[in-house]
């Protein structure tokens, strides 16, 4: 049976082409995406050439000036992720690209590098056998398709899904053959202080972080991200029920305004949600939000002072969000920052699978019938 025709806004294009224009590479988006790879050529082809897109064809000189240095950028961003490996031996160089394939061209990284091109696609040692290299292969390709997050447990799964079963033993020898290596094993995540106020709302959520039905209850939290040598910040809305993403922000401030943007990108109506549950941050707790969540009928549940494990999930989703998306990246634009972490959320979402859902992404834990 053929698919539905889809339909895509310009927006959506606009957002597409930006992804590829800001380093994510063709073959990701268009799986990520489920898009076809004539659609997402002939976007780019339009919005190179000012086709379809309105404010490319109108663009000034200084924009095309812009776009130039851009790309500057790009290449000296690259240089600098690499910078250390750089007087390091042809192992070390052929892990750094394997590394970083996924964000810049492996042309551009070997000639960084100083490493001939023959040299990083040379292959290691062939397998045992035509299952071990099936297998070999495959470890690779999750692990690539992770964004080099995921470590021997997640692989495993993975590997279960395509019917290939083994040890994560044998997975981690694959990997450490294949110089894989996922951005976990080294913390990244470095917690720090807020303060507190001292508003009489209670903890009416208790840890109840299990949760039966979709929006039952939504926590949030804010995080920092550096953008251009300068703080800026990222507000998150976690569904309990199966841990999606479902509403964010960023901007340059850590107020109440950020919080309230959040909620207006919310991907369902306020009033479906039944209670919402952040720490004591006056950014959460104002006059702003609550009378937003009064309006919808929403009940507020805050954490006790100075408890961060009443709100663990938030916690817990903050540092999966620094060690994968905000610590892999130099971003040199609040726009940059916005496309990013747009696409990072759709990837959380749709492609990410979770321990905690057994090991599915939230969206299909959201479709498993109760």
């Amino acid at each position: 049976m053929p698919k539905p025709r889809r339909t895509f806004t310009a927006e959506f294009k606009k957002q597409m082409v930006q992804l590829y224009e800001n380093g994510k590479s063709r073959v990701n988006i268009v799986r990520e995406y489920d898009l076809s790879a004539s659609a997402l050529d002939r976007w780019i082809a339009q919005s190179q050439n000012s086709g379809s897109f309105t404010e490319k064809a109108n663009r000034k000189p200084e924009e095309h000036e812009l776009l130039s240095l851009r790309k500057e950028i790009q290449q000296l961003r690259m240089e600098n992720d690499i910078f250390k490996a750089s007087r390091a031996d042809h192992g070390t160089k052929v892990n750094v690209i394997r590394n970083n394939a996924h964000k810049y061209s492996v042309s551009a990284l070997c000639k960084v590098l100083e490493l001939p091109r023959s040299t990083y696609y040379y292959k290691p040692e062939p397998a045992a056998n035509e299952d071990e290299q099936k297998m070999e292969n495959a470890v690779v390709d999750i692990f690539r398709a992770s964004r080099n997050n995921y470590g021997t447990r997640k692989i495993k799964v993975e590997l279960k899904k395509k019917d290939i079963h083994t040890s994560r033993r044998k997975i981690g020898r694959m990997m450490k053959k294949q110089g894989l290596v996922s951005n976990y094993t080294v913390a990244q995540y470095k917690p720090s202080k807020n303060g507190s106020n001292e508003s009489e709302t209670q903890n009416r959520l208790q840890r109840q972080f299990h949760q039966e039905e979709p929006y039952a209850v939504v926590v949030s939290d804010l995080t920092y991200v550096r953008v251009a040598g300068k703080w800026h910040y990222v507000c998150l809305f976690v569904d309990l029920f199966n841990r999606e993403m479902i509403g964010f922000s960023s901007g340059p401030r850590k107020t109440a305004s950020l919080v309230y943007q959040a909620i207006a990108s919310l991907s369902v109506r306020l009033d479906c949600i039944q209670m919402f549950h952040t720490d004591r941050g006056k950014e959460f707790d104002n006059q702003l939000i609550s009378q937003a969540l009064e309006t919808f009928g929403v009940t507020r549940s805050l954490s006790a002072k100075g408890c961060p494990y009443d709100n663990a999930v938030a916690e817990a989703t903050f540092k999966i969000f620094k060690t994968e998306f905000a610590n892999q990246t130099h971003f040199q634009s609040e726009e940059q920052l916005d496309v990013e972490l747009r696409d990072y959320v759709h990837w959380f979402n749709h492609h990410r699978i979770h321990g905690t859902l057994g090991y599915l992404t939230p969206v299909e834990a959201r479709k498993v019938p109760s």
